[in-house]
C-alpha cells in the first residue's frame, strides 16, 4: 500500500479530487518510485485512486496502472481488500490511495482498532499473506518512508 505523496492544500470551492502534488510530493514520489521499481515484480498489478494526487504519485513509477473508484478518498477497507483479492491473490498488488482507508485496512489485517494506524504521505506498507495450518497470517515485510531513501 502506497499513500499518495504530499499534496497542495485544498482551495475553497475546488474539488478535492483535483488536488495536485506539491514540489515536495513530486520529490517524495520520485524517490519511492525508484525504490519500488527495484522491488516490485514485473507482473505486479497496480491500482490507483482516481484522485489527481494519487495518479501523479504512481505516474513516477513509470508502469501501467488502473484507476479504480474503489480507492477514492472515501473508500473503505472492505472494497480495497476485495479489489486486491486479499488474501488469495496469486500476484503482487500495489494500491495507491489515501488515509484513513489505508490505515483502516492495515489495522484490519493486523486485528487492531481501526483508528490506530497512521500512514504517512508518500510511504509504503508492504504486507504478505501466508497460510499457517488452517489460519491465514499477515506478515509485515517493510514500511518505507521517502525521507529515508
Amino acid at each position: 500500500m502506497w499513500r499518495h505523496a504530499d499534496a497542495l492544500d485544498a482551495e475553497p470551492g475546488n474539488d478535492d479530487m483535483t488536488r495536485e502534488l506539491s514540489d515536495k510530493g513530486h520529490r517524495q514520489a520520485a524517490r519511492m518510485a525508484k525504490w519500488l521499481d527495484r522491488q516490485l515484480p514485473q507482473g505486479a498489478r497496480i491500482f490507483c485512486s482516481p484522485a489527481r494526487r494519487a495518479e501523479q504519485t504512481v505516474a513516477h513509477l513509470g508502469r501501467k496502472f488502473k484507476i479504480r473508484d474503489e480507492l477514492s478518498p472515501q473508500c473503505d477497507h472492505h472494497g480495497l481488500l476485495t479489489l486486491v483479492q486479499w488474501p488469495h491473490a496469486k500476484m503482487t498488488a500495489l494500491v495507491v490511495g489515501h488515509q484513513p482507508a489505508l490505515g483502516h485496512t492495515i489495522a484490519e489485517l493486523f486485528h487492531l482498532p481501526h483508528d490506530t494506524v497512521g500512514v504517512r504521505k508518500g510511504s509504503i506498507w508492504w504486507m504478505r499473506a501466508r497460510q499457517r495450518e488452517d489460519q491465514i497470517q499477515t506478515q509485515l515485510w517493510t514500511i518505507q518512508l521517502p525521507e529515508l531513501l
